[in-house]
């Protein structure tokens, strides 16, 4: 094993003018020696890639004609990383703050074992230092996502999914089961991914020793996250459903799509036409 594998940090930023400054400020205050920083703009028009550029001359510019959404934005990164022969590729979001030692404790714990494929710090809300995410479930029943909000000891602990908050990717998990899944505009690529890599016999694990900040941008933008959540969640369960549970599934989401025509009727959810738009827009570009 390499005393300090190669990393390629890879931020993908999108009109980040608020919280692009203190996340690089953070990550080249890194104690780890041996990483590089590809900076990844989906044609922003606020500013921020100008800003990083002033700032931040170490890092590698990659400017993207249009916003390709997190999955192909974050694939154009890591096809760079790997082309320049990265052991490590650690996919980071731009509303983030990290710790000088958390890529060094998470380089540790993946080079424990070479079954471990993807790694996480816990992540703490920016705001309010609370645990926001220390591990996480699928919940196939319900068709959702749990967020686990509480530490879990000392040692590192497995997980069914990694946020794409931040992610540390060994390369070979790459390799072999490809990238992001580009079906994916926005959201559930990360849980998709970590699927997928736990299917080639990898290990998701959670380092209760290093430690972020997420400053979450997306919720000032409700109607256009619910959105793509709600999209991308199809897209996920239509994919990766275990034939033994697809009978269970269609039937809740009769049952999902039956709540959201109540809640139109009614006026009992702000969010109600969103939700109804992604339903309809999910039947155009079903896979």
């Amino acid at each position: 094993m390499k005393k300090h594998p190669k990393v390629f940090i890879i931020i993908l930023n999108y009109n980040g003018k608020d919280v692009i400054k203190k996340c690089l400020t953070s990550v080249f205050k890194l104690d780890y020696p041996n990483f590089e920083v590809v900076f990844v703009d989906n044609n922003s028009t606020d500013g921020s890639l100008e800003i990083a550029k002033s700032n931040y001359s170490k890092a590698i510019f990659i400017k993207n004609e249009e916003n390709l959404g997190y999955a192909s934005g974050n694939n154009i990164g890591i096809r760079f990383s790997l082309e320049r022969m990265a052991d490590y590729i650690l996919v980071l979001n731009n509303d983030t703050e990290v710790e000088k030692d958390f890529l060094t404790k998470l380089v540790e714990v993946a080079e424990e074992d070479e079954k471990i494929g993807i790694v996480s710090p816990v992540i703490l809300d920016g705001n309010t230092k609370q645990v926001w995410f220390s591990g996480g479930r699928i919940d196939w029943m319900r068709m959702k996502t749990e967020h686990v909000q509480k530490a879990q000891g000392e040692s590192q602990y497995e997980s069914d999914f990694i946020t794409g908050c931040s992610m540390l990717v060994k390369a070979e998990v790459f390799k072999k089961i490809g990238l992001f899944d580009e079906d994916f505009f926005l959201y559930w690529e990360d849980a998709d991914l970590s699927l997928r890599s736990k299917k080639a016999g990898f290990k998701n694990m959670i380092v209760p020793a290093s430690w972020i900040y997420h400053f979450e941008k997306s919720e000032s933008q409700k109607k256009a996250k619910t959105y793509w959540l709600v999209v991308s969640g199809l897209i996920f369960f239509q994919k990766n459903t275990p034939a033994w549970l697809r009978p269970w599934v269609n039937t809740y989401l009769i049952g999902r799509k039956i709540k959201n025509w109540l809640d139109l009727k009614f006026s009992r959810n702000e969010l109600a036409e969103t939700v109804k738009k992604a339903y309809d827009d999910y039947r155009s570009i079903s896979v």
